[in-house]
């Protein structure tokens, strides 16, 4: 089979994706063979490739983002059937028997396996991957439209479900790609009174905001004409968790939605940013539930992902886009027809 393999650690610039050709894996008994028609490129695939998140082994198939068919599966297997449609999230398996897989936090499970990291993941044209950890994808979304719903979507809602907002709080989003469009596309649908005020570097990020509902663009450092209630932080950069908590308004919450920040958090001055009882809040990874609950939810709003679509073999391209803040939303690998 084809595939796009990472064998060493290097910048995206040096294009360290490889095609290959693999050999087709096999379902065990409780396993399905998924054909995968198309992987979403996420910014967590380049924190892999460019060593900020060390893989569990090299080389690895990156792709976390993955929507496909059921080729083959295990004679243990009741879910599904041949030539279902399925998605495929960043959390490959967890334990479920640890504190916090029996409270429903999978997501910091010690033993916790992560598509693209731990195993092969989507920019392959096959993988295998048990049935408790697949999810059916609505019929309103073409292949291409689920894909970023599985990581971009789902950690969103996470997201979301963490800064616990209540309708007509003011919203402010630093960082407006792959997850921010999805995000506030839940927000005017859930909480239609209330305000988002999007930061952001690129004026057709700002533009995109602004076709979704946004009420204010502006960057990091600004001041928008009001103190935000909620803010989400789905940037790479440190500086925007300062610039964050400049804008939160008293009692406000701050949630941090990134595996890896590029640049270190600056030093805060407490009574500045910290004081009069803001709180953070950090984000990490993803629970089967966060995608049982959003899939169906997205489907109802709908959200309408904005993307752009590359063949597989132009993963490096993609990703050196996503990268340097030249794509409009989020990047999508064709894999198969």
């Amino acid at each position: 089979m084809r595939a796009m393999v990472l064998n060493k650690i290097s910048p995206i610039e040096n294009r360290p994706l490889e095609a290959a050709d693999l050999p087709i894996p096999t379902s065990g008994d409780n396993q399905i063979l998924v054909k995968t028609l198309v992987c979403g490129a996420c910014h967590t695939d380049l924190d892999e490739i460019e060593g900020r998140l060390k893989p569990a082994k090299l080389p690895i198939v990156p792709g976390h983002q993955v929507v496909g068919t059921v080729a083959d599966k295990g004679k243990a297997i009741t879910k599904f059937k041949i030539d279902d449609r399925v998605g495929i999230t960043w959390l490959y398996s967890a334990c479920g028997k640890c504190n916090f897989c029996q409270r429903g936090s999978e997501n910091l499970c010690d033993q916790a396996k992560w598509t693209g990291k731990d195993v092969n993941g989507g920019y392959a044209e096959y993988m295998v991957i048990t049935e408790d950890y697949a999810h059916k994808i609505s019929e309103r979304f073409s292949d291409a439209q689920a894909a970023p719903l599985l990581c971009a979507g789902v950690i969103g809602y996470r997201t979301l479900q963490l800064a616990e907002i209540t309708d007509g709080q003011t919203i402010g989003l630093f960082g407006f790609g792959a997850c921010a469009h999805i995000v506030i596309q839940i927000i005017k649908y859930k909480f239609p009174n209330s305000e988002v005020f999007v930061f952001t570097k690129t004026a057709e990020h700002a533009e995109l905001a602004k076709s979704l509902g946004a009420v204010w663009t502006g960057c990091s450092g600004d001041h928008p004409p009001a103190k935000l209630d909620r803010v989400m932080d789905f940037t790479p950069a440190g500086e925007c968790v300062r610039d964050a908590l400049a804008v939160l308004d008293k009692g406000g919450r701050l949630v941090i939605n990134a595996i890896r920040k590029e640049t270190a958090v600056p030093k805060l001055d407490y009574a500045e940013y910290l004081w009069l009882e803001k709180e953070i809040k950090s984000v990490a990874n993803v629970t089967r539930r966060d995608a049982e609950e959003f899939l169906p939810l997205a489907a109802q709003i709908p959200i309408v992902p904005t993307i752009e679509e590359f063949p597989l073999a132009q993963a490096n391209e993609a990703l050196i886009r996503l990268k340097h803040s030249k794509l409009r939303a989020t990047a999508v690998l064709r894999v198969c027809e």
